[in-house]
């Protein structure tokens, strides 16, 4: 996971903050100290590590934050802040051209992913509603051609090449052929080297000044750390890049790169690479990633992943049978494969606010045992998972077979459901058991907590009796 020694790092060093009353300069600058390491591990840039130290020391020892109630949590706010300026400010888009094809020229060093990501790129395009086409112009990797016909075809997005010929030639074509099939993009695979050279530069500033693109994105490896920002500022003296790419950030614990590409080069990163699969490509949000950093989570991604990847029919269908108090083991399952469609457990924990790495390696969620579930209720029948009750000892020994599990594996899973069913019937009345309305009390104010709907689920509004509750108070007023 991107930055998770940087996020434990930096929690130990805000947690002794925060356990002050009143901080004095000495605190803050031993904070420092152990902040500038920290970063310097991460593989961040000496001088960008340098300049942000600075910038933070001086606004954490002015008067607002010594003279502040909580000091602790002003130098939190404050490092946060300059995390954020550090990496852009705010989310930077694609330039779009007002005239069909945009052209994006994607270059970077071979090994990078470029041509992977390219298909990304492409993929999230045609998410979005619109008609990318990929155009092959590396003509020297072997098999280079080929691996982008075989992701443009996973992803349903056509492929122009022209064999080994003229990259700039296949570059031209390429966009006459978007012109007469009305493709609004056109992603432009370039070649790459293993290191920077002269007539690798010459070949794409060849390209360049043929097609004249709108956006030269630079695809560059997170996990090789200072060399990601030499080669980002090796490419753009050369080509003038407009954006960056960060891949395999989500394998790099460090994640440095991401932190002094933007302050070295100018240069805004505007997408990552979050895994191997063609849909594991995300906008990025410099406000989210400095969130993550610090271990508060990142809701709003959580959020956009759902709404990107949860079926909305079913989740109304879902809804119905919840009024009616219908919950099946059917239903269990479809909930549980559309949560894995988002991604693996540990990666939305990590949105979470207040989980950190730490806490997660504790956690130790195990996804073979999400895989045992699903291969448990599909071992069912059709009236089994509408109908759980008629699940004799039986029943229960065919189904662990099918699923080459134990039965013990079937009852914990008979267990969770009737829990979940439990906990469904009592959103549904209203008669949440006092435990979790207390549990839920410590989130009054977060947004959509104060809710009239919200709050008669719960019960009543934390730190106020519920109805039933408020029934009694008022009978004891009157007798007094």
């Amino acid at each position: 996971m991107a930055f998770e020694s940087l996020t434990e790092k930096l929690n130990a060093v805000f947690g002794r903050l925060r356990g002050k009353g009143h901080l004095t300069e000495d605190d803050v600058r031993s904070a420092m100290r152990e902040i500038r390491l920290a970063l310097l591990e991460a593989d961040v840039s000496y001088k960008v590590v340098k300049d942000f130290i600075k910038t933070v020391t001086d606004r954490a020892i002015g008067a607002d934050v010594m003279e502040s109630l909580t000091p602790g949590q002003m130098v939190v706010k404050i490092v946060n802040e300059e995390l954020v300026s550090l990496m852009g400010q705010e989310s930077v888009g694609l330039n779009v051209s007002k005239e069909a094809p945009t052209i994006i020229m994607m270059v970077g060093l071979q090994g990078a992913g470029k041509t992977t990501n390219a298909a990304k790129l492409a993929g999230m395009l045609k998410r979005q509603g619109k008609r990318p086409l990929l155009v092959a112009c590396d003509v020297y990797r072997p098999a280079a051609i080929k691996q982008l016909e075989v992701v443009g075809e996973q992803l349903g997005i056509p492929v122009f090449q022209q064999g080994q010929i003229n990259p700039v030639d296949i570059a031209r074509n390429g966009i006459a052929h978007a012109k007469e099939h009305h493709n609004d993009f056109v992603l432009l695979d370039t070649a790459g080297r293993l290191h920077v050279d002269e007539a690798l530069m010459q070949e794409l500033r060849d390209v360049k000044a043929a097609v004249n693109p709108h956006e030269i994105m630079l695809v560059v490896d997170a996990m090789i750390g200072q060399d990601a920002v030499n080669a980002a500022v090796a490419f753009d003296e050369a080509l003038d890049l407009t954006g960056v790419m960060l891949t395999k950030l989500d394998g790099d614990a460090r994640g440095g790169a991401a932190l002094s590409v933007k302050a070295t080069t100018g240069k805004p990163i505007k997408f990552i690479g979050v895994g191997e699969k063609l849909d594991a490509i995300e906008v990025f949000y410099p406000d989210r990633m400095a969130s993550r950093i610090l271990g508060m989570g990142d809701v709003l991604s959580l959020i956009e992943k759902a709404q990107s990847t949860l079926d909305e029919k079913k989740a109304l269908e879902l809804e119905e049978k919840l009024r009616k108090n219908r919950f099946t083991l059917q239903d269990y399952y479809d909930q549980l494969v559309q949560v894995r469609k988002m991604g693996s457990m540990k990666d939305i924990l990590g949105m979470m606010p207040g989980i950190n790495a730490a806490q997660l390696d504790e956690t130790n969620v195990d996804e073979r045992g999400l895989d045992r579930t699903q291969a448990i209720i599909l071992s069912m029948t059709p009236k089994e998972r509408d109908d759980p009750s008629i699940l004799n000892a039986s029943r229960r020994k065919r189904i662990a077979a099918g699923a080459g599990v134990q039965v013990s594996d079937v009852n914990k899973v008979i267990s969770q459901y009737d829990m979940m069913q439990k906990m469904t019937r009592a959103m549904t009345t209203g008669k949440l058991p006092k435990g979790l309305r207390k549990l839920l009390g410590q989130f009054k104010g977060m947004p959509g907590m104060d809710d009239p709907e919200m709050m008669q689920a719960f019960g009543g509004p934390a730190g106020r009796p519920g109805p039933k509750r408020q029934r009694k108070n008022n009978k004891r007023k009157k007798k007094k």
